[in-house]
């Protein structure tokens, strides 16, 4: 259910509560949420999937992405969350997909080869084609 795209980030489709202590397990230590909520009917809430993160000792941060596509808002906070984090962090949205694009946008910015992301993203099924030109 986790696709690793290197050891520090791994992106999934929706989590449950019950995902995020088997994040803990695994030894993830931070969570963002780039799901707005109400994306979905019967999706769990922002507040739910933040709490259990709290609960499991995981750091959490929401960044809503949503189908219009991204800010630099949205970048810079993915990159401020990916630097802030302990260790490892999983990424989640509806499919991975947004999570993979702001992740790659993010790391890019912190000097990360183009290359070297689109061969990441790819071995975990995702394509940064949308986004390439901005690697």
């Amino acid at each position: 259910m986790f696709r690793k795209l290197d050891e520090t980030i791994s992106v999934a489709g929706q989590i449950t509560t019950a995902d995020v202590a088997e994040a803990a397990a695994q030894g993830f230590t931070f969570i963002v949420n780039n799901r707005p909520d109400d994306e979905q009917p019967g999706q769990p809430a922002a507040a739910e999937i933040e709490a259990a993160a709290k609960d499991a000792g995981l750091g959490y941060r929401a960044i809503p992405i949503t189908h219009a596509g991204f800010s630099e808002n949205q970048v810079a906070a993915m990159q401020e969350a990916l630097e802030a984090a302990p260790g490892p962090v999983l990424a989640f949205c509806r499919s991975g997909t947004r999570s993979t694009l702001v992740w790659a946008l993010a790391r890019a910015r912190m000097g990360d080869d183009a290359d070297a992301l689109q061969v990441k993203a790819q071995a975990a099924g995702y394509d940064l084609a949308p986004i390439r030109a901005f690697l």
